[in-house]
């Protein structure tokens, strides 16, 4: 009797036991991660029996065809062979062991990276002799753009003056939140489709439309896409400017070329785009039928080597190039340090972004009618003499003139123009003029290392940036504090342009420094693409698309 369990006691031990093999169960489950098997080259075109030998494979591994089906995200059947699926390190072992199997990678996240250019590249519309001319605008060419989708209701996605859509294109729009394939699919925009399996893998959790502010469709909630879908092969649309800045006609590299859309970026966590949704997108884009593919995605610092097998672009732009389809990659934005290059396997075209030969000063005159130029989109009404103000000089402490930390006294600021100084490189101005539009003053003046990029401010703001010289010179003229603000102007035919901008990527290759890698530079800064609101001044580069 005394070998006897009590009741207690057993009720205890099975508890125990339920909850040990709970935990473990769990355990096992958080450890499951979506990842790639990769098979290399198909073995016969036939996708039915591609992708039913896929299943097959992972049967071997998890035990049936039912798990195998519950377990697979993707199957790849039409450019190259392999799936995605979710799995252990142990399953993924065993299929890395294979015979077949070339390799089993983690699903990896990466992330997201004209009016003027054209014509200063020497591809305006009215030279009857140019490239743009000789190939027809792009008529029959059939673009796929990998990015955040597309706004379809842009003036840029017209299919006015456009012929049936190819013969030999196979792709499809599908239709989801807001977004309904009949009606946002025309002749300009002839594919459409959405990948989020994959990333929603790594997200963690279901995409909710309201709280993460996405679209569960090929619609476009970030703009990066719609504005790279534009430059690639937008059509014309004329008369857009930016607030009366850059006036012109808006046109794509490409402006009668077809537009295929792969969303495979999503707007959470600043734009991600997962591995495994994008060897799908390369999948069915080899299957579709595109001519050219364009990219503005790039990977995290340190990157991959120019042949990582664990680099799922390189991976599935080797099948497309192989199937003589061009894919376009940005070098991302990374720069102006050395060893910054991306996508940098050698049958990518890497392109870095440049500048134009357009410039918008604008007037900033002292109290002594000395008058000096920075440079702006202020587009508002002039500001006539008014104070100016440098807060240090107010009796602050002395970071109280820094831009990134002004610190203002709202009696002295309040109807004046504050002068700040930083040595930060990007959207200070932005940040410094919300704080100065909240003392009460009515314009900033921001000294600063020149840049490529110019920041528009909220309302129509006037913040004007200028180098440490003119800033240093505004700093001693202080003492008798008056200035005026004048509207910003557009100028073209710069004398030094074009050249690489100061945030564009560089090269060598980290991996070979002997390959210096990027083969194109493009003109894409202060370029002008229609978006959402129908005129939007791009401040960001899209290197990617113009050379496609």
């Amino acid at each position: 009797m005394r070998n006897q369990m009590s009741p207690s006691m057993f009720v205890l031990v099975y508890l125990i036991l339920v909850l040990n093999g709970q935990s473990i169960t769990t355990i096992a489950k958080a450890r499951s991660n979506v990842r790639i098997v990769y098979l290399g080259e198909k073995p016969r075109d036939d996708p039915k029996l591609i992708q039913d030998s896929h299943h097959d494979m992972l049967a071997t591994v998890v035990g049936s065809k039912e798990i195998a089906s519950g377990l697979m995200v993707y199957s790849y059947k039409h450019g190259f062979s392999g799936f995605a699926a979710k799995l252990t390190e142990s399953q993924a072992q065993q299929l890395a062991e294979l015979p077949g199997v070339v390799h089993v990678i983690p699903n990896s996240l990466h992330k997201l990276q004209t009016t003027r250019s054209w014509d200063f590249l020497g591809l305006s519309p009215q030279s009857p002799n140019n490239i743009l001319h000789n190939s027809k605008m792009g008529d029959g060419v059939i673009i796929g753009v990998f990015d955040t989708g597309i706004w379809p209701e842009s003036k840029s996605f017209g299919d006015d003056g456009l012929g049936p859509v190819p013969s030999r294109w196979k792709g499809i729009c599908i239709s989801g939140d807001k977004f309904n394939a009949t009606t946002n699919c025309n002749k300009k925009i002839i594919g459409a489709r959405s990948y989020i399996d994959g990333f929603l893998a790594e997200y963690g959790q279901p995409l909710n439309s309201s709280r993460d502010r996405e679209y569960l469709s090929p619609r476009d909630a970030n703009g990066h896409g719609t504005h790279t879908a534009s430059t690639a092969g937008g059509s014309f649309v004329g008369n857009v400017s930016f607030r009366g800045l850059a006036t012109g006609t808006v046109r794509g590299g490409a402006p009668r070329a077809r537009l295929a859309i792969y969303k495979v970026c999503w707007n959470i966590l600043g734009g991600q785009c997962a591995a495994a949704d994008m060897l799908k997108a390369f999948d069915d884009a080899i299957h579709d039928g595109v001519d050219v593919l364009s990219l503005s995605i790039g990977s995290s610092i340190p990157l991959f080597s120019d042949v990582d097998e664990r680099d799922g672009i390189a991976t599935g732009s080797f099948h497309a190039v192989a199937r003589g389809i061009a894919v376009v990659c940005g070098a991302a934005n990374d720069g102006p340090s050395a060893y910054t290059v991306h996508n940098t396997a050698p049958w990518i075209l890497s392109v870095a972004a440049s500048t134009t030969d357009r410039a918008f000063p604008t007037p900033i005159t002292l109290g002594n009618n000395k008058t000096l130029l920075g440079q702006a989109l202020f587009t508002g009404k002039e500001i006539d003499f008014t104070g100016l103000v440098y807060p240090e000089s107010t009796g602050l402490d002395s970071t109280a003139g820094s831009c990134e930390a002004l610190k203002l006294d709202k009696t002295s600021v309040a109807g004046n123009v504050v002068l700040c100084f930083t040595s930060m490189a990007r959207q200070i101005s932005f940040i410094a003029s919300t704080v100065v539009q909240e003392a009460g003053g009515v314009g900033l003046i921001v000294a600063k290392h020149p840049r490529d990029i110019l920041t528009s401010c909220v309302a129509d703001f006037p913040c004007i940036e200028v180098d440490y010289e003119i800033g240093t010179q505004i700093l001693f003229y202080i003492r008798n504090p008056l200035v005026k603000l004048s509207p910003t102007k557009t100028i073209v035919g710069m004398p030094v342009s074009p050249k690489v901008a100061y945030f564009s990527s560089r090269g060598p290759s980290s991996i070979a420094p002997a390959i210096l890698k990027v083969r194109f530079n493009t003109h894409c800064l202060i370029n002008l693409a229609l978006g959402r609101a129908q005129s939007e001044l791009a401040l960001l580069t899209y290197t990617g698309p113009v050379p496609a």
